[in-house]
């Protein structure tokens, strides 16, 4: 049962009904539309969910159920009941029709009845006779007239009255031509029928110059449509002829029409059949536009619902904005939950939603949710929600709203959905609180389900501390003072009267009255939820971001682990075929030892025969032998005195001495200690291209930079941005000189310096190490960098 009979239009569920009726192909469909109504029967919901859903993954794998061709035969199946009545033959061509596409429809379903059992049982419940169809076959042909050949006397009937038209059209085109040679005929006119004869147009002046009789006239008068009196008797024939045509066409129809009426019953069940099949397509095409699936469904209350979305808003948006989901959830021992949250928060749509989607789906509509949700079956629903002022019964909006709490609080019991909308509105706050209150209190004591929202702090209060309710909030950007649609359960929401008036524009001298007259107590609690939402919608942010982290961090764990267990598939299989061929040369090793052996023995080691078989020993040795790689070309050894450059450079030194792995060389007046590696002899140098030449000619100068470099570097009070260039270009010279060691001054204070120069050490891979100064020589206040 619902309550009060408006219901279907106080949660919006009269535009969904109306959005059915525009999807239905018929109004057999249309029919079952009006039809429809709630249903707390759980095995009737299931069943009509499950036809739905059906039908739904029927279109979504690209298959096709025959669905055309409909057709409403409600008052001519009552007229087969009429002893003497008959249908006419446009009435058996489109009974034919539709019947053809239920047997299609039938043929398919009897296919697939494992893969859509619901719409199958739903067709297999109707029993007709193909011997239907094939009745109108034998009488009607594919345009919908009767067959000349369903009687005798209709094919001689018809016979005759082709053969007297023929001799009509002749003679009136012989006397057509005769009068047009004449000037008698308007132009371009041509004989034509008026009442079922056969006549020539003539201009009215003209009309006594020929024998016939005025059938019609233009509706200027200027021309006349005469029947000449020629053809007067052939024209006669002709509709007495027709007269019995008719006769015999009524007599076949009433034939036929008494056939059809044996199978009445069944004719019934099929064309209702038809109209429960338009409907569950008009819910299937629903359910795709809203993206609506079939939920879990359970026999006793319950209301677990995930990401679920307002109908109306989803058409309303039109895809250019997202409704923000609803996430809700009830349960036994939290059966009533309380909203709160600012005005235009969408307190109410979050009710709505709630009748709304609970009511579809006791109506056999799939629902815009996730199909983990859980939806139980109520057996009533009640809603309170809006202005009901009756002037007519001498009521106020409060006294209807009491009335209807009175209603709900007889009639109401543990399998009810109560949804109360601004509870206690409409009178003194304290009044209206506390008998709201009262209300509450004893819908919970009979077990009640239901969603009621408010403003009111003795609501909240009373959600906080009663067992069996809960509060929620509807949450809003405290910073851009706007509503997020979003319900957040288990936290009492504030109204953000202050701030929101604070936005339209109230002078501040009046907010602070306001607060003044509230007083300290009030706004400090309204103050502290404020925050509270604040910091939960932070915690929030910080939970969904550190959810997408690791996300992302399962995603490369994953792409490690695979590309790890490829790596060691690779591996196995590397050794397993390194192994196969290892014991196949084994294999032939063995074979050909044997075989040399033998061979020996059996040549009494003959000196050519020995050579012979030398030589085979060594074909599989190389073969056997492992494939060496390209050795790179031996350095040119370096000698004192030779004359050498560094290597990408143009100038030319002597190599004065070396020691170890480190050379002396004097480059004109300036000595230079660089590695051996980095040394080429002058004569073995590379030629460099003029391209490049040019660029180290406004590049580098290694003389320049060797006699200028110092390896101390004193960065302290500089800003932490200036470090990084400075430090970026000092550790290139260094590198360019082959300095083995330097030292960086960074001071100690926050150790900002230190950071930013360690930092950039980390990333430079020329540092092999780098480490604190000695205590003595100024500790952490400096770093010393050893290079590789």
């Amino acid at each position: 049962m619902i309550y009060p009979s408006s219901f279907e239009t106080k949660i919006g569920f009269d535009q969904i009904r109306e959005k059915l009726r525009q999807y239905c192909l018929s109004a057999l469909g249309i029919n079952e539309v009006g039809a429809m109504s709630f249903n707390a029967d759980y095995a009737t919901i299931v069943r009509l969910l499950n036809q739905v859903d059906e039908l739904v993954q029927l279109k979504a794998k690209g298959d096709t159920l025959p669905m055309r061709n409909w057709w409403d035969p409600a008052d001519q199946l009552k007229a087969l009941a009429v002893e003497g009545t008959y249908w006419e033959e446009e009435h058996f061509y489109h009974c034919r029709l539709a019947l053809v596409t239920y047997f299609e429809a039938k043929n398919y379903l009897d296919k697939n009845k494992e893969t859509y059992p619901s719409l199958h049982q739903l067709i297999d419940s109707v029993v007709l006779s193909k011997k239907v169809v094939e009745a109108i076959d034998a009488r009607l042909d594919n345009t919908g007239k009767v067959k000349d050949n369903a009687t005798p006397e209709l094919q001689q009937i018809r016979k005759q009255l082709r053969a007297e038209e023929g001799k009509v059209r002749r003679l009136t085109e012989q006397l057509f031509r005769s009068v047009v040679a004449q000037g008698y005929v308007p132009e371009g006119a041509s004989p034509t029928v008026r009442e079922g004869r056969l006549v020539i147009p003539m201009l009215a002046e003209h009309k006594r110059k020929i024998k016939g009789f005025i059938v019609d006239e233009s509706a200027t008068g200027q021309t006349i449509y005469l029947e000449p009196a020629e053809v007067l008797e052939a024209n006669n024939e002709i509709r007495d002829l027709m007269h019995g045509e008719r006769r015999e066409v009524i007599k076949v129809l009433k034939d036929l029409t008494r056939f059809l009426a044996n199978h009445l019953h069944d004719l019934q069940a099929a064309f209702d059949w038809m109209g429960k099949m338009d409907f569950i397509s008009a819910k299937s095409k629903l359910a795709t536009a809203l993206n609506a699936v079939k939920p879990q469904v359970f026999h006793s209350p319950e209301l677990q619902w995930f990401d679920a979305r307002h109908p109306l808003l989803v058409f309303s948006f039109k895809g250019e904005k997202t409704v923000v989901p609803l996430n809700i959830e009830l349960s036994e021992q939290q059966r009533f939950l309380l909203v709160s949250g600012p005005n235009a928060g969408g307190k109410s749509v979050c009710l709505k939603s709630v009748g709304l989607l609970q009511y579809m789906l006791q109506c056999g509509l799939l629902v815009p949710a996730q199909s983990h949700s859980r939806f139980g079956i109520f057996q009533h629903i009640f809603i309170d929600i809006g202005d009901q002022q009756s002037i007519e019964n001498d009521l106020s909006t409060y006294s209807s709203h009491l009335k209807n709490m009175a209603y709900f609080l007889k009639q109401s019991n543990a399998n009810t959905l109560v949804l109360l909308d601004e509870l206690g509105s409409g009178t003194d706050p304290n009044f209206g609180g506390g008998i709201a209150e009262a209300v509450l209190d004893s819908l919970l004591e009979k077990n009640v389900w239901g969603v009621a929202t408010t403003h009111y702090y003795n609501l909240k209060l009373y959600a906080e501390n009663r067992d069996g309710i809960r509060n929620g909030s509807m949450q809003f950007d405290t910073k851009s003072l706007r509503p997020l649609f979003q319900l957040e359960m288990g936290k009492p929401g504030s109204s953000f009267a202050l701030e929101i008036a604070r936005k339209t524009g109230l002078p501040e001298t009046a907010l602070q009255k306001a607060e003044q007259i509230i007083g300290k107590e009030l706004t400090g609690l309204e103050t502290l939820m404020k925050t509270v939402a604040e910091e939960k919608m932070l915690l929030s942010k910080k939970e969904k971001e550190l959810k997408e982290k690791q996300e992302l961090l399962n995603v490369e764990l994953n792409r490690y682990k695979q590309l790890n267990q490829q790596l060691e598939g690779r591996k196995k299989e590397i050794i397993n075929q390194a192994k196969t061929e290892a014991a196949q040369l084994l294999k032939e090793t063995n074979r050909e030892i044997e075989k040399t052996i033998r061979h020996i023995q059996q040549s009494k080691a003959n000196k050519n025969e020995t050579r012979k078989v030398r030589g085979s020993l060594q074909q599989l040795a190389t073969k056997v032998k492992p494939e060496e790689t390209e050795k790179p070309t031996p350095p040119v050894e370096l000698k004192i005195g030779d004359s050498v450059r560094i290597i990408g450079q143009e100038v030319s030194g002597k190599l004065m001495s070396i020691k170890g792995n480190s050379a002396m060389v004097q480059f004109g007046p300036l000595q230079a200690n660089l590695k051996l590696s980095q040394l080429v002899r002058s004569d073995l140098a590379e030629v460099i291209p003029p391209e490049l030449k040019k660029a180290q000619a406004v590049g580098v100068n290694v003389m320049a930079k060797q006699a200028s470099f110092n390896p101390l570097l004193d960065v302290r009070g500089m800003r932490a941005e200036a470090v990084e260039p400075l430090l970026i270009q000092f550790l290139d010279d260094a590198i360019l000189l082959s300095q083995s060691q330097l030292k960086i001054i960074h001071g100690k204070g926050e150790g900002i310096l230190r950071k930013v120069v360690r930092d950039r050490l980390k990333r430079t891979k020329a540092v092999a190490s780098f480490a604190d100064e000695h205590a003595d020589r100024g500790g952490d206040g400096a770093t010393v960098v050893v290079l590789k």
